[in-house]
């Protein structure tokens, strides 16, 4: 990747991180000026969101590190593992939010008159869900790519260094 589009990428992604933080605070206050009248799936409602906008946030975040990586070119180290595992993980933590924000959906429905959630939202919702999920499984098939493209740069680096003793 060329050196302006990281630097591209990283601006985009800051950019991203900031709005976010914004938006959990514009959350956090609304919910915060406003809870008496607030239902109670609301707020949790809510407070899905917020994890969800942090989950979200440390992707960012872990993103801006392997970056840091390609840029000094040793994102083929074991140190990047690290952070495409924490990839995987918040992209997993996002799949269980959408579902348990489907959750919320239905448990509003029984609880409260009339339908809360549209039960088609519900549906479409585990459907998000499980599209997450299967996000989270092709970024861990990319990692083990990484894995292996890891591996030859050392039997590479392994060779070079054997044939400079040689020569």
């Amino acid at each position: 990747m060329s050196a302006v589009g990281v630097t591209i990428l990283r601006v985009i992604i800051w950019i991203s991180l900031l709005g976010a933080l914004v938006l959990q605070g514009v959350i956090v206050m609304a919910g915060l000026l406003d809870q008496a009248g607030i239902p109670t799936f609301a707020i949790v409602i809510l407070s899905l969101g917020v994890l969800g906008i942090l989950a979200l946030q440390v992707i960012g975040v872990c993103i801006l590190r392997l970056l840091g990586l390609v840029r000094h070119g040793r994102v083929f180290s074991q140190r990047s593992f690290r952070y495409v595992d924490v990839i995987i993980g918040a992209i997993g933590a996002c799949s269980v939010l959408v579902l348990a924000f489907a959750l919320v959906g239905v448990w509003a429905n029984r609880t409260t008159p009339g339908d809360e959630m549209a039960p088609g939202m519900v549906g479409a919702l585990c459907g998000c869900a499980l599209v997450i999920a299967g996000v989270a499984l092709v970024v861990y098939v990319q990692r083990q790519l990484l894995v292996q493209a890891t591996l030859t740069a050392e039997q590479a680096r392994s060779l070079r260094a054997e044939l400079d003793e040689v020569i």
